[in-house]
């Protein structure tokens, strides 16, 4: 069960249902712009896959049945930490013509929220951004830069603007 942790009016978040794809496709582009679309078909197939791992989900953070942001927790099985979960927070996006009022932090935390719910010992995310707004985003939400993050990518990494 999603919490709603926003004191915003009219502001809820809950997990994504196939119903719900068409406005996430609708946000996706305030999050990368230049991004290809997803087909229905495989983005019903995508949300399947997400939702079949425990604890594991879209959010989403509606006001007013409109939707204004949203992120991908992941679960994590894991054999270190006495066998606790960890969790992974990804494609984190307000809509441009929301950004500043508190949605993004309140679907951050309950996507916390969920991640220890389903008994993680911690929640990752990581940003390609060097915009100081967004790393004082994820700061004020409550997240540290205490490691250091490497990948290997298949696709370009997307640019700030």
């Amino acid at each position: 069960m999603i919490v709603n942790r926003s004191k915003q009016e009219g502001f809820s978040i809950r997990a994504a249902l196939p119903s719900d794809l068409e406005g996430l496709a609708a946000l996706y582009p305030h999050l990368n712009p230049s991004d290809e679309p997803i087909s229905r078909d495989l983005a019903t197939a995508r949300l399947d896959a997400i939702n079949q791992i425990p604890g594991s989900m879209v959010l989403l953070g509606l006001l007013h049945d409109e939707l204004v942001a949203s992120c991908t927790l992941i679960v994590i099985p894991n054999l270190t930490r006495g066998g606790k979960p960890y969790a992974l927070i990804e494609n984190v996006v307000t809509h441009a013509g929301y950004r500043g009022r508190g949605y993004g932090t309140s679907i951050l935390h309950a996507a916390a929220k969920a991640a220890w719910d389903a008994g993680c010992y911690k929640v990752m995310l990581m940003t390609g951004s060097k915009q100081p707004s967004t790393l004082k985003f994820y700061e004020n939400a409550g997240f540290e830069q205490t490691k250091t993050g490497f990948q290997m990518r298949r696709m370009a990494a997307r640019h700030d603007a």
